[in-house]
């Protein structure tokens, strides 16, 4: 079950590709903006796909309300960066892909259709104190989260 709003994010530090390998940590957003975490299961899959395009197209809006957006799934950075050029997603992806991060804000699930362990389909708004404001997990990982209410989340803390 993801964690609870009001809870204190769990920091973390993960690798991104897009270009150069480098550090993706949310403690470095803290008293600057606010930051959406879109954890998601598998890079190259159809659902997943359409989420990242989707938020890629309306990446001002996010920017607009002062807020960044990462995209968190158990994929080698390798994997993302060829994922993210193939289908023109513009927004920061991180590997986690020894599964801490999604454990830490209780997205991960232990056998995905048999694949594995990976990250359930879940949108955390962390604010510029690094308090979670908003939590969702959705019931499948077919499902999207609400993104109407991240905004209107994200509209409150501007």
């Amino acid at each position: 079950m993801a964690i609870p709003t009001g809870s204190q994010a769990p920091d973390f530090t993960l690798k991104s590709k897009m270009g150069e390998v480098k550090d993706v940590t949310l403690s470095e957003h803290r008293g600057q903006s606010n930051v959406v975490l879109l954890f998601f299961p598998f890079a190259f899959t159809g659902v997943c796909t359409s989420e990242m395009c989707d938020i890629t197209a309306g990446l001002g809006a996010y920017s607009d309300l002062n807020a960044k957006v990462i995209g968190i799934s158990v994929d080698s950075p390798f994997a993302q960066e060829a994922w993210a050029k193939k289908e023109n997603i513009g927004i920061t992806l991180a590997s986690d892909l020894n599964k801490e991060t999604a454990f830490a804000y209780g997205t991960l699930l232990e056998n995905l259709g048999g694949f594995g362990s990976a990250s359930a389909r879940a949108a955390f708004v962390i604010d510029k104190a690094g308090v979670v404001r908003y939590s969702e997990q959705t019931p499948t990982p077919k499902d999207l989260p609400d993104f109407n209410a991240i905004k209107t989340k994200l509209a409150e803390l501007k």
